[in-house]
């Protein structure tokens, strides 16, 4: 995997996978309140690039950026890494503790079940 990101450069993921490309303006104007200063979401979208998940086109004066990883791509090593870290590696013992420590009902476990079935057909 990748490395792993850190909260400001997954929530500016969040925005270029939202958006498929965009400017720094455009990522800043898609960000909560406060917004933070151009050059600190210009620093992280560089570290992004470094790290391998944006790359960036020559547009006019400045550059528009674009993800390198899809979102899902993302999601599943980060759950993996979860999975692995703090749950051994078991699918069986993650759900389990949704189940048991975050009143995860059985009609939701029974669509988890259901998407599980339709993989394996």
């Amino acid at each position: 995997m990748k490395r792993q990101l850190t909260k400001a450069e997954e929530q500016i993921m969040h925005v270029l996978w939202s958006l498929e490309e965009a400017s720094v303006k455009d990522v800043i104007a898609q960000l909560p309140l406060p917004k933070p200063a151009y050059n600190t979401v210009s620093t992280i979208i560089r570290i992004l690039e470094t790290k391998e998940f944006v790359k960036h086109t020559p547009k006019g004066r400045g550059y528009v950026y674009a993800p390198l990883i899809k979102k899902d791509t993302y999601s599943n090593q980060t759950l993996h890494k979860v999975m692995d870290g703090y749950f051994g590696g078991s699918f069986k013992s993650m759900v389990s503790f949704f189940v048991e420590k975050n009143d995860m009902d059985i009609s939701e476990l029974e669509l988890v079940l259901k998407e599980m079935n339709k993989k394996k057909n």
